[in-house]
């Protein structure tokens, strides 16, 4: 019994361990803000420029916290996203200097995770909601978070989307919503807040929003917009290592 206590002791104390040293920290993406202390966010970049590096970062930070995650990929396959995913947890662990009872701390954590996939242009909100009631009420899995990636902004009808899926975040009781757009180097368009097209009108919908951006040999993660439980002001910005598209450590 003692030596079972301990491994559980020890695998809570590696997950302990991650989320403190996890640089996400730096953005306090952990605090409850926005609408009735949900989250709606956004990070944003050119295509090719790690949107779903830093959208799987704050996947497995909430993951991480206990909180089941449901990963939408739109364009992407079953395989590449769960790759992310298993990159960005070994190049955390690497950076905390090899965290004992590293693979059943995997196993655990990704008990949070669940991945579902929508073939480009075939995604609807009625559609998602329908596959996750059917999830929920077969008791396999119930989100309290949803990620968002390759929804198309520049579509038709997105902003009415958009619209139902804030009122489905409150409908299904939802902590954090958080998407990802593709930017165009050619289309200048910006909100007030700097946010560029295709998401520049509908910018009030979000809570806080990140733009990667690449600055002569070094790439940033810009806060455009950020509600006030922030720890990064609004125009401030963090690092990205670019040969892991990682949060550096302060």
């Amino acid at each position: 019994m003692a030596a079972a206590n301990d491994y559980i002791r020890g695998i809570a104390m590696g997950k302990e361990d991650l989320v403190s040293n996890n640089p996400l920290r730096a953005l306090g993406l952990e605090k409850e803000d926005g609408n009735d202390g949900r989250r709606v966010g956004l990070v944003m970049a050119r295509a090719g420029l790690g949107k779903t590096a830093i959208l799987v970062q704050i996947a497995m930070d909430s993951m991480l916290r206990e909180n089941k995650v449901l990963h939408v990929a739109i364009g992407e396959g079953l395989e590449k996203t769960k790759t992310w995913y298993d990159d960005i947890l070994s190049l955390m662990n690497h950076q905390d200097k090899s965290i004992g009872s590293y693979q059943q701390i995997v196993d655990e954590v990704m008990q949070n995770r669940m991945i579902m996939t929508f073939k480009e242009n075939s995604f609807s909100v009625a559609t998602l909601e329908e596959r996750m009631e059917d999830l929920s009420q077969q008791g396999i899995f119930k989100a309290d978070c949803l990620v968002i990636d390759g929804f198309d902004f520049a579509g038709a009808g997105s902003a009415a989307a958009l619209g139902e899926l804030k009122s489905f975040m409150k409908q299904n009781d939802l902590k954090m919503i958080w998407f990802s757009a593709v930017s165009h180097r050619d289309d200048n368009r910006v909100s007030a807040n700097g946010v560029p097209a295709p998401c520049h009108e509908v910018d009030d919908i979000f809570d806080t929003v990140l733009l990667i951006s690449p600055e002569k040999d070094e790439i940033r993660l810009k806060t455009l917009k950020c509600s006030e439980a922030c720890s990064v002001d609004a125009g401030k910005s963090l690092s990205l290592d670019p040969a892991t598209m990682l949060i550096k450590k302060a």
